[in-house]
């Protein structure tokens, strides 16, 4: 065959093709062109009535392209009918969440039009939601009794148009997220930037609706959250989330990178309220839950999960005692387990698993104007029957908590709660023991809260046990120490520095303070223990409290009696009023002086 020839074979099939080409690209034109008012319409009437008339699709342009199946709408909402939507709700037949929507562009690729056209299966490689805004609106609705027979199927519904449908992909990407919940006295909102979420593998057809391995016809559903920030709406703390990730199919929600910081440091954030208002510095590398029920989630508003794993972490609590506590307010509410029972929604957690946690609790004494500390490092341990669902509840009514930790770094230290969730007085037991510890390490406790200083004191070993209630808490307790000295301390309401009570401090070692235990031939002793809770002292306030009053038995001083707290806080209180106004006075006169 000559080069002519070969030259012309070319030509033929390149204007065969070419013309194939353009055939088919006219076809796809005048194709599209008939089939988007088809198109349109039909996927406006799909979604009204698929959703028994609740919700409404519009958009302001289609681009449909058949050759390559795929599919955009433009400027597209998603409205939900208020009036439909209270009819079903008088039918016991309304779901308890509502959507709303606007996005600039959905798209959809890899539609098998032939497929769908002859065989009547939908199959669409992915559907993409860009930027899209998103309400979610959660209200009270009651549900039929379960005897009730439902109406149509998700699959009849669509049986008359398609054998089935299946899409590989649904990608929602960047989304503005707004949670709206109206099941309360008040309606509540939760917004959310730059939101990423997958849906996996959805598949609708006969079958698919019985399959217990996909959720809501699903493979898997995940999402993403990076890079929250907020400041909170008292405007006194920041707040900051690096990542929040979750899979259905794995059951898992992950929080990394939790961080709740004050934006006043902590005297200033103390004096900007006329109360005592804690002040928290939180850091969470790590929240994990895992074996999470997605399904109650969904339907009940149930958080049921397998463990709660939170670690590593830094906790610190900061309290002011300068102003007087919240008036009428008793923090017998905030015990943990009665915190845990006003949660609005059910939580059932088999085990909450604490793992290398450093907790610090400061708090400011005026008395001696300075700040004391007790630390707790690395606190490891586990919560079991962490709940307040009312079924579970019957099962087993206590959470048992068995936590280990460093005191002040150095003394090993495990304590045991039980906590009866029931009972409406906060019934709670615990029990724990100390190692070998040397006494001074406490003084940041002692000297600037307690006014006293410890010189020296080396425990071998303490042991307490105790009830207690919303009111009080009775125990006993052995603690086995040896060179045991201690000074007294003045206050420092009037002057510029806490001062050693010589004389005191010396009939207080010489008298008072059994400087070991047990002494010389004798049996150790031991103490019981009784403490009253006021209304502004906490859960773990009345827990160590009352241990630290076995330990003043202990050590031979439980005779000295304490100041009543109400009392000293009134006393503090007018001296601190009283110093302002002599500051006040002394900054006119410096005033007038100058003038």
């Amino acid at each position: 065959m000559t080069a002519q020839n070969r030259n012309k074979i070319w030509i033929w099939i390149t204007s065969i093709v070419g013309g194939l080409i353009l055939i088919l690209a006219f076809g796809a034109m005048f194709l599209s062109a008939r089939w988007k008012p088809i198109l349109t319409e039909k996927i406006k009437e799909s979604v009204y009535t698929s959703s028994k008339h609740l919700y409404k699709i519009d958009f302001k342009s289609i681009n449909l392209n058949v050759i390559t199946g795929s599919l955009a709408l433009r400027d597209v909402t998603l409205t939900a009918d208020t009036a439909v939507f209270d009819s079903l709700k008088t039918q016991k037949l309304a779901p308890a969440y509502i959507f709303e929507l606007k996005l600039k562009k959905l798209q959809i690729t890899g539609v098998g039009i032939l497929t769908a056209y002859f065989k009547k299966q939908a199959n669409v490689n992915a559907i993409i939601l860009d930027k899209p805004s998103i309400n979610m609106i959660l209200n009270k609705v009651e549900k039929q009794p379960d005897t009730v027979k439902g109406d149509k199927t998700l699959y009849e519904q669509i049986s008359k148009t398609f054998n089935s449908l299946h899409v590989k992909t649904v990608k929602i990407v960047d989304a503005d997220f707004d949670y709206i919940n109206k099941t309360g006295l008040k309606k509540t909102k939760n917004s959310i930037k730059h939101l990423n979420i997958s849906i996996n593998d959805f598949l609708l057809d006969s079958l698919s609706a019985n399959d217990t391995s996909r959720f809501y016809y699903t493979k898997d559903i995940s999402f993403e959250l990076a890079g929250y920030k907020s400041i909170t709406k008292d405007k006194m703390y920041s707040m900051k989330v690096d990542t929040i990730t979750g899979s259905v199919a794995s059951k898992k929600i992950t929080v990394k990178g939790l961080k709740l910081t004050p934006l006043y440091p902590e005297l200033t954030f103390a004096r900007k309220y006329n109360i005592q208002k804690d002040r928290y510095d939180l850091a969470f590398d790590k929240v994990e839950f895992n074996g999470v029920d997605f399904m109650g989630l969904n339907s009940d508003q149930k958080l049921r999960a397998r463990s709660l794993k939170i670690g590593p972490a830094k906790v610190e609590v900061f309290m002011s005692r300068e102003s007087p506590p919240p008036p009428g307010f008793d923090k017998g509410q905030n015990y943990p387990h009665m915190a845990l029972k006003r949660l609005n929604f059910p939580v059932d957690i088999d085990t909450v698993k604490l793992r290398n946690i450093d907790l610090k609790y400061s708090e400011y004494n005026p008395a001696s104007k300075k700040t004391g500390s007790v630390d707790f490092k690395s606190l490891t341990g586990n919560i079991l029957n962490f709940t307040n669902d009312t079924l579970q509840l019957k099962r087993n009514n206590h959470a048992l908590a068995d936590l280990n930790s460093l005191l002040m770094g150095t003394g090993k230290l495990n304590v045991k709660i039980d906590f009866n969730l029931t009972d409406k007085n906060g019934a709670f037991s615990y029990s724990g023991n100390l190692g070998s510890f040397d006494m001074k390490a406490l003084n940041s406790l002692s000297k600037n809260l307690g006014l006293i200083e410890i010189e020296s004191g080396n425990i071998q070993k303490v042991a307490f046990k105790a009830n207690g209630n919303l009111r009080t808490a009775t125990g006993s307790m052995s603690m086995l120490y040896t060179n045991l000295k201690v000074k007294l301390l003045s206050d420092n309401i009037d002057g510029q520095g806490t001062k050693e009570k010589g004389f005191l401090s010396f009939l207080a070692n010489a008298v008072l303070v059994k400087d070991e235990n047990p002494k010389k031939g004798e049996s150790p002793r031991t103490a019981t223990m009784t403490n009253t809770r006021i209304n502004s002292a906490s859960f773990f306030n009345l827990m160590w409290k009352t241990v630290f009053i076995g330990i003043k038995d202990i050590v031979g001083v439980g005779i000295v009696p304490e100041k009543n707290p109400v009392k000293q806080q009134k006393v503090i209180a007018k001296k601190i009023r009283e110093q302002k106004r002599a500051d006040r006075k002394e900054a006119r006169k410096e005033k007038r002086d100058k003038n």
